[in-house]
């Protein structure tokens, strides 16, 4: 459920891309073959975790998260459909009642994936975020979909929910100014996972997932390798 990284994965239009550098690729004199490479990334580019710290200050950075927050059971809402004729689409809690209405409630404790149907687009920058511009620029260009600051709220006031993500390049849509999705959530401690890829090819209800990022000391968020098996009793 993780992009790769490389100098083409998608990054925020202010944020520096990732690179990679060779330090040794090939034979040693030693006869045998011997690689490595140093890398520099923004911590929020790519499929990466957004710890509570990143919008509420004294919050949990990464690397205090506990793993009961980032492994466990979850569930998918699709709202492909909307998103499609909306680019700016904002999930409501409307669509989460209606989701409950033929699931049953969100169990607590679950993470909450969304899937928008934006990975489609992930290696067009333009389609995925709506622009190809860059820094402040190309912020005010953005144009994707996100979850509404009213259903944030309804989730962290009737919900007991882990952890939330979804598969474009922020909890709010593109178009949003305050990050007020963010800021309801962070301050409870919920984590939020972007750009999350192949939720299309995950059920309604998923027995195992796995979200670990890397263990920045102090982080806001950091690159995150999520997995999710659906075969396990």
């Amino acid at each position: 459920m993780s992009h790769d990284f490389a100098a083409d994965t998608i990054y925020w239009p202010t944020a520096e891309p990732f690179k990679l550098e060779t330090v040794a690729a090939g034979k040693t004199e030693a006869g045998y073959y011997y690689s490595a490479y140093q890398f520099c990334a923004a911590e929020h580019g790519g499929t990466h975790i957004d710890a509570p710290v990143h919008f509420s200050e004294g919050n949990k950075p990464v690397d205090q998260l506990s793993l009961e927050q980032l492994i466990g059971t979850a569930v998918k809402l699709d709202v492909s459909a909307k998103a499609k004729s909306d680019r700016d689409y904002q999930v409501s809690s409307s669509d989460f009642q209606s989701w409950e209405e033929q699931n049953g409630r969100i169990p607590d404790g679950s993470i909450v994936l969304i899937q928008t149907g934006w990975s489609e687009y992930w290696n067009d920058r333009t389609k995925y975020l709506g622009t190809d511009k860059r820094g402040t620029e190309g912020v005010a260009e953005l144009h994707f979909p996100g979850l509404a600051p009213e259903a944030a709220r309804w989730l962290t006031e009737n919900r007991k929910i882990s952890a939330i993500g979804l598969d474009t390049a922020s909890i709010d849509y593109g178009q949003s100014k305050l990050f007020e999705s963010h800021r309801t959530l962070m301050a409870r401690d919920i984590p939020a996972f972007e750009n999350v890829a192949n939720l299309d090819r995950l059920p309604t209800k998923i027995k195992l997932v796995v979200a670990l990022p890397m263990k920045i000391r102090g982080g806001s968020g950091g690159p995150l390798r999520i997995v999710a098996r659906t075969d396990v009793p």
